[in-house]
């Protein structure tokens, strides 16, 4: 008996006398895999999922500089900033841009928000390239399309990675870790990322920290900000046919802090519930109350050129920032949630530096007290307050200003600090924690001098016709009457007179005409109105 064995390919010759007389000839035929079978892509593709946006507002300065460092072999960029500044819209433009590049390449989109997001989008370059041996169960997907990429031969490309927010995902902290999604052991994701001068990588995060890691420093980052005024109002133009310039269009561009999330998701809101709502009545349901900010920016219109598990509201798209700088430093977490209290611009730092300390004395045990007197001693506490900063800049949460020593936050973004800790039931403890804060700044012992003083009380104003209850009453009344007694050594007795009347409103309201002491603070007004001369408005008290 003869065998033969081969593939089949077009006819088969078979020479000569294979058998004996009777014998029998077997043939085994196999036909390669039309699945597996290396077919080279004719020409250059894209797999960026999302179309180009008919409503785009180019942002000419900043495309400008992703050409020029993506024209460099092997190069590496990075796009950063805040939820909702635009940085996927500008990836998405530039990689629509390349399709008359010359030399033609390949663009692949990669969703690096988890291990498994990456995974799944190499595992689509690899069907779309069509590489030989992607359908073995036990094969390395990742290695498969990072070796592609890796060989010069197969042309110029640049990958997208897209949303690279968390630094664990590429950099696992436990080195050799076993990652579950992947099902395989690695280093970290980044092996997978080559150096290949056929191809280049534009990045886009909500972290300096982890864009500076995978881009190769901190001169590979564009910091993407809030557009200018007039990329604003094209883009409301855009969103609502050419709305026309008015004043109540430059005040909701302004409310809205020129953020490109926030006013495609104002412009769906008036559009959908037109003709009822209008520019106007938006603005005036915006600043009711901070509820109704609230309410507003989380509503969710959809976005056909945001990824399936993106958040097209504000808020919830900033709470995913707030939950990773919680994972990343939980100390840089409680900073923001107390800063989110202060006015947003000019915040001093030496009002912050002692802000693990805000809470009451009672909750200090001895081994902690003894922990923060170390620190203090040794400069430790001092650098973590500036490593807590430093988060919340990487974040672009937080910015310093012009004037040494002082900070500041965008509104927006300080509302949607609140608006998380209310989600986290967490709203109440931390204005009580920045009242007793500012109430220990404040006394007499720690005013430095006046100018202090006035730095202060600029961030407690917002304060003084709330309506305290509860655990806050007693630390609202310590801080009120702090800043009334300061104003009443300044001479400032027309300022000192309107604060004590309202410690005196709340005393009667909460504690009793007659308790001592609210007897106390209209003895206090009392005084107040007699240096002033208003001797009969104070004998009516």
């Amino acid at each position: 008996m003869s065998e033969f064995h081969g593939p089949i390919d077009g006819h088969i010759v078979i020479p000569g006398t294979h058998t004996a007389a009777g014998g029998t000839t077997n043939f085994h035929f196999s036909y390669p895999s039309t699945q597996e079978r290396p077919t080279r892509p004719r020409e250059p593709f894209s797999t960026v999922p999302f179309a180009p946006d008919p409503d785009f507002v180019d942002r000419p300065d900043i495309l400008a500089w992703v050409r020029n460092k993506c024209a460099q072999p092997g190069a590496r960029a990075a796009l950063v900033g805040l939820g909702g500044v635009g940085k996927s819209q500008l990836a998405i433009q530039y990689a629509h841009s390349l399709r008359n590049a010359t030399p033609p390449r390949f663009v692949f989109w990669v969703y690096a928000s988890t291990q498994a997001r990456f995974k799944e989008a190499y595992r689509d370059i690899a069907d779309r390239l069509q590489l030989p041996g992607r359908l073995d169960p036990k094969v390395d997907i990742l290695r498969l399309v990072s070796n592609w990429l890796c060989d010069e031969t197969n042309g110029q490309w640049m990958i997208i990675l897209d949303n690279a927010d968390d630094i664990e995902v590429f950099y696992p902290k436990q080195g050799r870790a076993k990652v579950k999604q992947l099902g395989s052991f690695v280093t970290s994701l980044t092996d997978y990322l080559p150096q290949s001068c056929n191809g280049s990588i534009l990045i886009t995060s909500r972290s300096h920290d982890t864009a500076a890691r995978l881009a190769g420093g901190h001169t590979n980052i564009k910091e993407i900000d809030r557009l200018d005024e007039g990329q604003a109002l094209q883009l409301l133009q855009n969103k609502l046919h050419d709305t026309p310039s008015s004043e109540d269009t430059s005040n909701l561009l302004r409310t809205l802090d020129y953020l490109p999330l926030a006013i495609t998701q104002a412009a769906a809101y008036i559009h959908r519930h037109a003709p009822r709502a209008t520019i106007s009545s938006y603005i005036n349901e915006f600043q009711r109350s901070d509820q109704s900010k609230e309410n507003l920016l989380n509503q969710d219109a959809g976005d056909l050129r945001r990824d399936r598990s993106a958040s097209n509201a504000v808020v919830t798209t900033w709470q995913i920032t707030f939950r990773s700088v919680q994972r990343e430093r939980r100390s840089a977490a409680e900073l923001l949630s107390l800063m989110s209290f202060f006015n947003p611009q000019g915040i001093p730092e030496f009002a912050l530096q002692n802000y693990r300390q805000s809470s009451d004395a009672k909750t200090i045990n001895v081994k902690r007290l003894f922990s923060v007197l170390h620190k203090a001693r040794d400069g430790r506490a001092q650098d973590d307050f500036y490593a807590d900063i430093s988060i919340l800049q990487a974040y672009s949460l937080v910015s310093s200003t012009a004037e040494r020593s002082r900070l500041k936050m965008h509104p927006l973004v300080q509302l949607c600090t609140r608006a998380w800790l209310s989600s986290t039931g967490k709203l109440k403890e931390w204005r009580s924690k920045f009242l007793a804060q500012m109430t220990r700044e404040l006394a007499p012992e720690n005013v430095g001098n006046w100018t202090e003083y006035q730095q202060l009380v600029l961030h407690i104003e917002g304060f003084y016709q709330s309506n305290p209850t509860g655990r806050s009453l007693e630390k609202w009344l310590l801080l009120i009457g702090e800043v009334g007694a300061l104003l009443l050594r300044k001479g400032k007795y027309e300022e000192a007179g309107k604060l004590y009347q309202r410690v005196l409103e709340e005393k009667e309201k909460n504690l009793g005409v007659h308790h001592p002491d609210t007897l106390g603070s209209v003895n206090s007004l009392a005084v107040v109105l007699g240096s002033q001369g208003k001797y009969n408005e104070a004998e009516k008290l």
